[in-house]
């Protein structure tokens, strides 16, 4: 009986092609039309910003890499698959009828062409689309320069490791890429077509197989050599001793540095001993030197240091590691710009050494003293200031400052935007959401120091339900033309952070096709947009790639979209910045400020660095994150980074979304190398306007990430910053509750300058000592235009006595008046504590101020914070001095407390007019008598001692009584605590 031929796979009908066919084309359409409509919208978004350069240059950039690579591998796995199949043995040897290789020859030889050119294509198309998100990678290569700062162990430029060594990491690898693959290639190819036999004991292998593989291997085994080579450079930014430091140790620099050299050599050997087998039958030499390169990485790359480090280094680790701990603290102070040409520390006592009222600076910081906490009070400005239930604010609110008749004063801040989530019942429409309800209305401001009256009694049912609330100035739509505090031009927002919350978050404006205004603009007018934003959708092709892109035919068919309406997308100012410069980083929080009479947006951009040599490198998600960041939901990217600067300032107009990017640092490297690869997006400082200038803050994001530096960085000695001694830590936020591992955000404040007295604007933070609650150092950063980013660390001693935030909210809440008070209050109300604020003040003493809100604790959704108290926290002078508390309904009334008698008088009272702040004292005027000394017996009105312990032992009676659940004890307690606390108040006893 004859054996029957192998056959191949199974031939398709034509009918079965062609479904096959079909099948393959929807596929493609599935995955690549989506990428092509969003490819063709964003080419639109980015002509109506003004930034198509960028779009252009981007996709060219990764178009070029993606055709490079998958050229270079495919070709390279096409040709390693040519020549083997060009080299095939001209009579293959039959194993019989049982050969397994017949059936996937006979295949291959059927669709010859399916095979040589699918796999390279298939190969070469993935390399490609991989390659090409290393676009940055690439054109910071081709535009980086040198940063004049050399490293200290091989003595190049920074430049180098920045811009250069990414790029030749990159070549290299890809080259690894396409050698191995093609290895393999040619080696599967050579074994089906008789090129390798492993029948026998042996084997074969024919001559025009060992030379192909030879050279692959060699190649492969070459280019690890070229690895070691840069390898020597990237122990710079080695992370072996991390937690303690980041860069090459004694270690790296005495065993791996050396292991990298000798392995380089023993590599080239191996690589040699490959292409010697082109002409030598015997393999035994590559094998061999293949097996002493794999044995010397293990010896030689591993063992080696590894015994070092054990043996040498960590038994001697503060010496051995000195000089290379000296060079990770001068570059971590140069990568993240906190050297001493940016940092100036002054020593801080932590006891104040004379009044408050003697000192204008003082003077101007108690009266500056901000109560109003943007993170708080969001609920009050919505139900205050909202308007329509479409309207909305932000969860957490802005600080920032304006000059009012000449005087600085700092204001909560919030643009009343457009909510598309609050829209309900029909405003839900697709016409209502997307035509009729557009857009916002209006700036909202507050004086940040004060409210419109305190609260005297805050546990009398409604007796207070106008006190205690922020004393709004409102520039929108309905005050134009009136005399406004801020004036504003146009009111309307149409680009926001709570608009872009919507999902999709586009709208659609313009003359409709048959009707005339269709926006929302008040209750008896309606607007047409006329600004310069928005992409233009009256054409059908448009039109149609935006029903596409957001899946929705009424755009197709809807009447009210005519020739002349435009669709606005992309909203959010943070999302529109990164987008039109995806180089950058966005601070997480963007704020809105008037200039010039216009609503913008300022988005601070940040420009980064993975590996920059010796210096610490960090994740920018883990380095922000606080109690703030954690109920915002605004986190940084999960980035690692080595360097960082806040180069760009960005706004984006709140009416037209137009983008314009500033430059703020002419000594940033990377910055421009940026504006080498996209001339004219980033315009130069001269370009700023100065009231924009004047609205520039220092970013949170970037300070948050600098403390963090500064907290182990500020330390000089190696010694000290071996053992961690000296080293600080950020506080805690003490006012959140159970929130004891959330570090307390930096803080917006008008401070008084101690050599004018004139207001400064600062983000400050306290610093605490490493794993202790005492208050160890005072961060501040400038934000005024003339000092911009100029830090000053008050450092205290390192034997202070002085709390931290954390003890002295406790030393404030365990107060007798303030727990008291607490327990009426929290039987009607929920109280909150604001933001800690850590001052300054009396040369060298601290002053703490928390305002603490209520809310009324019912079933209602309308209820929203007011405050209601005022706490300060001050330590007395002189050795072992106490902690003084003042608990009141002002700040005035609290500092009196504390200080005595007419220290109050400086702090700016509740109500007003906020077109007439307080102003700030001069120096050299009069600053008032001085107060009573520490040890001065209670001024007139003040509780005595007896009244205090009264007190408190009525405290105890109603927790007692509480816990009995007997109600006739429960009102007796109740009674005698009343009589308490007016024997308190009234000061008797």
């Amino acid at each position: 009986m004859g054996m029957r031929a192998p056959s191949g796979l199974p031939s398709l009908s034509r009918r079965s092609r062609i479904l096959l066919v079909l099948a393959l084309v929807l596929a493609a359409l599935l995955l690549i039309g989506p990428r092509l409509i969003d490819t063709y919208t964003n080419w639109l978004w980015f002509d109506e910003v003004g930034f198509r350069q960028v779009f252009t240059t981007t996709v060219l950039t990764r178009l070029v890499i993606f055709l490079v690579v998958g050229l270079l591998v495919g070709g390279v796995v096409f040709l390693s698959i040519w020549f083997a199949y060009r080299n095939r043995p001209v009579f293959v040897p039959v194993a019989g009828p049982n050969d397994p290789i017949a059936r996937y020859r006979t295949t291959v030889m059927s669709r010859l062409r399916l095979f040589g050119v699918g796999i390279p294509l298939i190969f070469g198309l993935i390399s490609g689309l991989i390659a090409q998100t290393n676009w940055v990678t690439v054109q910071l290569f081709l535009h980086g320069g040198d940063f004049g700062v050399a490293d200290p162990q091989f003595g190049l430029d920074v430049g180098f490791y920045s811009f250069d060594l990414p790029f030749y990491r990159f070549v290299l690898n890809w080259l690894f890429v396409s050698t191995l693959v093609a290895f393999f290639a040619n080696l599967v190819t050579q074994y089906i077509f008789g090129g390798i036999r492993l029948a026998g004991r042996e084997g074969a292998l024919t001559r025009a197989a060992r030379i192909q593989l030879a050279v692959l291997a060699g190649s492969f085994v070459l280019f690890k050599a070229i690895a070691y080579w840069f390898d020597r450079y990237s122990l710079l930014s080695s992370s072996r001793k991390e937690p303690t430091f980041t860069g090459a140790g004694f270690t790296d620099i005495n065993a791996v540095l050396p292991a990298k050299l000798i392995l380089l050599a023993i590599a080239l050997i191996c690589a040699a001993a490959f292409f010697a087998a082109i002409f030598l039958r015997d393999l035994r030499v590559p094998a061999l030197a293949t097996a002493l390169l794999v044995l010397s990485s293990i010896l030689v790359g591993a063992v080696f240091p590894l015994l070092m480090e054990q043996f040498s280094v960590r038994p001697n680790a503060a010496v051995k590691e000195r000089a290379y701990i000296e060079r990770n603290i001068a570059a971590t102070r140069d990568a993240y710009g906190i050297g001493d040409d940016n940092v100036e520390y002054q020593d801080y006592s932590g006891e104040g050494s004379q009044s408050p009222r003697e000192s204008p600076a003082d003077i101007t910081t108690i009266a500056n003293t901000r109560l109003l906490d943007p993170n708080v009070l969001s609920r009050t400005f919505t139900q205050q200031q909202q308007l329509k239930n479409f309207f909305g604010f932000p969860t957490s609110l802005d600080v920032d400052r304006y000059e009012i008749d000449g005087q600085l004063q700092d204001y909560i801040v919030a643009a009343r935007e457009l909510s598309p989530e609050s829209l309900t019942g029909n405003q839900t429409d697709w016409i209502n959401r997307h035509t009729v309800y557009t857009h916002g209305n209006g700036f909202v401001a507050a004086p940040a120091n004060r409210v419109n009256a305190a609260v005297q009694d805050p546990t009398a049912e409604g007796s207070n339900s106008n006190s205690g609330y922020p004393i709004y100035t409102v520039s929108d739509i309905a005050s134009q033309g009136t005399d406004q505090v801020i004036p504003v031009d146009q009111p309307r927002i149409y680009y926001g952070e709570v608009i872009a919350q919507a999902d999709p978050d586009y709208a659609i404006v313009g003359t409709g096709g048959s009707s005339g205004d269709r926006e929302y603009d008040t209750d008896t007018s309606r607007y047409t947009y006329s600004g310069a934003g928005g992409v233009s959708v009256g054409n059908w092709f448009n039109r149609l790639a935006f029903a596409a892109k957001y899946a929705e035919r009424n755009i197709l068919f809807s009447g009210a979209i005519g020739d002349d309406s435009k669709i606005l997308f992309n909203r959010d100012p943070r999302e529109r910045v990164q987008k039109a410069a995806p180089w950058l980083t966005t601070d997480s929080d963007s704020y809105p400020a008037v200039v010039d009479g216009k609503i913008v947006w300022i988005v601070d951009g940040y420009t980064t660095l993975e590996n920059y040599p010796y210096a610490q490198r960090a994740s920018l998600d883990g380095l922000t994150a606080d109690s703030v960041e954690s109920t915002t939901g605004r986190p940084l990217p999960k980035q690692e980074v080595s360097y960082i600067r806040n180069s760009v300032k960005a706004t984006v107009d709140a009416y037209d979304g137009s983008v314009t990017l500033y430059q703020v640092d002419d000594k940033d490297p990377v910055l421009d190398a940026w504006m080498g690869v996209f001339p004219d997006s980033v315009q130069p400082e001269s370009s700023i306007p100065a009231d924009l200038r004047s609205h520039f803050r220092y970013p949170e994001d970037l300070f948050k990430v600098q403390r963090e530096m500064l907290a182990k960085y500020h330390v000089d000695d190696p010694n000290e910053f071996f053992t961690n001694n000296a080293f600080w830590s950020v506080p805690s936020d003490p006012t959140v509750d159970g929130g004891t591992n959330l570090n307390q955000p930096p803080y917006y404040v008008l401070i008084g300058d101690p050599e004018t007295g004139k207001p400064s604007f600062r983000l400050t933070s306290a610093m605490v000592g490493f794993d202790r609650e005492l208050l160890s150092a005072y961060i501040s950063v400038r934000s005024d235009p003339d000092n911009y980013g100029k830090f000053t660390i008050l450092q205290l001693p390192t034997d202070t006595q002085t709390q931290g935030p954390q003890q002295a909210q406790n030393s404030m809440t365990s107060d007798a008046r303030v727990a008291s008070d607490r327990t009426l209050l929290q039987q009607s109300n929920n109280i909150q504590y604001g933001n800690l604020l850590t001052l300054p003040i009396a040369d060298g003493g601290i002053l703490y101020v928390e305002p603490l809100y209520t809310e009324r604790n019912t079933a209602s959704t309308s209820t929203f914070p007011q405050l209601t108290r005022v706490l300060v926290s001050y330590r007395e002078p002189g050795s072992g001095g106490g902690v003084r508390v003042g608990y009141a309904a002002t700040l005035s009334e609290a500092l009196d407390q504390v200080f005595g008698s007419g220290t109050g008088t400086a702090a700016t009272a509740p109500g007003g007019d906020p077109e007439n702040p307080q102003p700030t004292v001069e120096p050299g005027a009069t600053a008032g008598a001085t107060p009573p000394p520490a040890t001065a017996p209670p001024a007139q009105g003040q509780p005595s001692q007896a009244a205090v312990q009264r007190l408190n032992s009525a405290l105890t009676d109603v927790r007692t009584a509480q816990q009995s659940g007997d109600l006739g004890r429960l009102g007796t307690a109740f009674d005698a605590l009343q009589q308490a606390i007016d024997a308190y108040n009234n000061g008797g006893s």
